[in-house]
């Protein structure tokens, strides 16, 4: 049986008064996929950065399994050792594909960018990668050369995947990867994700308001209201059979849409 990848205690964020999430408790598997859902202010945000480790959390720990040290806490690593492990085992997917590339950098570049940063130096090698992950992405390898400006909003979350995928990470977060697509630009970039999770084992951490979201890609769930996980389970059990009122009202306002 596979060891556990990552192991979450007590995690927590205040802002002043204000609860960013509080007593977060969970773990993950490798080729696992949590989907974490509520509504705006709810604190999913807040949990998926303090895990990534893009906003310092108050109390807390998270152990992940590193490949040379076995379960390490990441808040007790080093800054280059968080900085290796962000470019190398682990990667973020943003809403904004902006934030997640560097726009005046050709397709090619964002994707080989990432490969030079774990030391690949050898030209020809990282620009067959480039390509390579192009295509994985449905990008036209004669777009290599094109800035991510010149591309749709869709094609920028693409590629915003391929530079994120192209070290082989075994954990990726990401923060509403469908939010602010066209419906049928999220259908296919969904179908996408899905097919890369699977065909890598990848586990990942998936923030959404959108429970069609989850019900397709989350094998586990996580509701969240007011900084705290209120019910957590197996996607469809949760979905289909919602046992805290705030998971029924989310439920039922999907289906009353």
């Amino acid at each position: 049986m596979s060891e556990l990848l990552l192991d979450v205690r007590g995690l927590s964020k205040y802002y002043g008064n204000r609860i960013g999430c509080a007593e977060v408790n969970f773990d993950l598997w490798p080729g696992e996929v949590m989907g974490i859902v509520g509504e705006s202010g709810s604190g999913k945000s807040t949990l998926l950065n303090c895990l990534a480790g893009q906003v310092e959390a108050d109390f807390g720990e998270v152990f992940f399994n590193t490949r040379s040290e076995g379960m390490k806490d990441t808040f007790q690593m080093s800054e280059p050792e968080r900085r290796m492990l962000s470019r190398t085992d682990w990667a973020f997917v943003h809403q904004n594909a902006r934030d997640g590339l560097r726009m005046n950098v050709s397709a090619g570049g964002n994707v080989g960018e990432r490969l030079m940063a774990v030391g690949s130096r050898h030209y020809g090698k990282i620009r067959e990668k480039a390509v390579d992950w192009l295509e994985r992405v449905e990008i036209h390898n004669s777009r290599i050369d094109d800035r991510p400006k010149a591309f749709s909003g869709g094609m920028q979350q693409r590629l915003q995947i391929a530079r994120n995928l192209v070290t082989g990470p075994r954990l990726v977060f990401m923060d509403e990867p469908t939010g602010g697509l066209d419906v049928s630009v999220q259908a296919r970039l969904l179908d996408l994700i899905k097919s890369l999770v699977r065909e890598l084992n990848l586990s990942a951490i998936i923030v959404t308001h959108d429970l069609a979201v989850v019900r397709l890609l989350a094998d586990r769930l996580m509701v969240m209201k007011d900084g705290y996980v209120v019910e957590s389970g197996l996607t469809d059990q949760v979905l289909d059979d919602p046992q805290h009122s705030y998971t029924q009202l989310l439920v039922s306002s999907v289906l009353q849409a």
